[in-house]
């Protein structure tokens, strides 16, 4: 029987473990792939850490797989052995339910998650429902296109949700900051830049992606913003924010964790300011979002680790020493 190695979570808040498994057969509307690169995403580091607390344990973290078909289960209808897809955060919605029914899929009550719920990609093979699963273009290899998964994606359906503004901010200038960035630039937006204090060289980044100004998360723009992205899961820039934007404006909360909000005076939501949250992704935002990458085109600044090195990838997103996206490479 042939084998395969992953990565897997035991215990919350415990380093991965390097396990050896035996390939799966895969069943009804499943195919097997055998993984090429997979990005390492703050969700991920949210699992990993104990942050979200249902994950199936043991668990295979990883949501922005990439790979090709090496086995189909009967009823998969829309891919081809050796095809090339893409594996999200969401992989599993019930359909039946009124948030499916409705295009929210996103909401469902009983969705299961890749890398949190159905095992992910810090693993050499992977087992996906084949309707959860996107083709992947030709232009980007494998790596770059890992992070268009999740980073992408959240990225996406943010600045989708934070309407038309002109003057976007962005605080947290990570791997989903700088693919958005990219996609808002190409709109026309004017983008400004949020980072840690002192953090110079993701400021540089930001400005290098086009950015019109860069700062510390704790300053106030230059000028008033239409609309605010907060990517970093620190619940005090949500008041910082508001206090941002002009009457109108819309702050959307992107992470799937944040840290406690403090409590803020009503005047710096008054007038009309919004909060707003993202839940997971639909399977639309995939398709609209992987098909406007390549026409941009969104380039993904990568770090590679390989897959044993999964412990240390997670350490320096958590550490904050990346600019980018880690992608865990799986090249045999």
């Amino acid at each position: 029987m042939s084998k395969y190695k992953a990565m897997v979570l035991e215990t919350a808040g415990a380093p991965l473990k390097l396990v050896t498994r035996a390939i799966p057969d895969p069943g009804f509307g499943e195919i097997l792939i055998e993984i090429a690169a997979c990005g390492v995403c703050r969700t991920d580091l949210h699992v990993v850490d104990g942050d979200l607390t249902d994950p199936s344990l043991p668990i295979v973290p990883g949501h922005e797989i990439v790979g090709r078909i090496t086995a189909m289960g009967d009823g998969v209808a829309q891919f081809s052995e050796g095809d090339r897809v893409g594996v999200p955060w969401l992989g599993y919605t019930c359909g039946d339910c009124l948030f499916c029914r409705s295009g929210r899929e996103n909401l469902c009550p009983v969705a299961r998650f890749t890398g949190y719920q159905i095992d992910g990609g810090y693993s050499e093979y992977a087992l996906a429902d084949q309707r959860y699963c996107f083709p992947i273009s030709g232009e980007y290899d494998d790596a770059a296109a890992a992070p268009l998964l999740c980073a992408g994606l959240i990225g996406y359906r943010s600045l989708r949700m934070a309407g038309d503004p002109k003057r976007l901010g962005i605080y947290g200038f990570g791997a989903a900051a700088h693919i958005v960035a990219q996609v808002a630039r190409w709109e026309g937006r004017e983008i400004y830049a949020f980072t840690r204090s002192g953090d110079r060289d993701a400021q540089a980044f930001a400005l290098r992606l086009g950015a019109v100004w860069a700062g510390a998360s704790d300053e106030p723009p230059p000028e008033p913003l239409d609309a605010a992205l907060i990517f970093a899961p620190v619940g005090p820039l949500v008041p910082v924010a508001l206090r941002a934007v002009a009457p109108g404006g819309i702050v959307v909360c992107a992470g799937i964790h944040m840290s406690d909000i403090p409590s803020f005076p009503y005047d710096i939501l008054w007038e009309e300011r919004q909060i707003r949250s993202v839940a997971n992704l639909t399977r639309r935002d995939g398709e609209e979002f992987l098909a406007l990458a390549p026409r941009i085109p969104v380039e993904t600044a990568v770090k590679l680790y390989p897959m044993e090195q999964a412990n240390e990838a997670l350490a320096d997103l958590r550490e904050g020493r990346l600019q980018g996206a880690a992608v865990l490479n799986m090249a045999r």
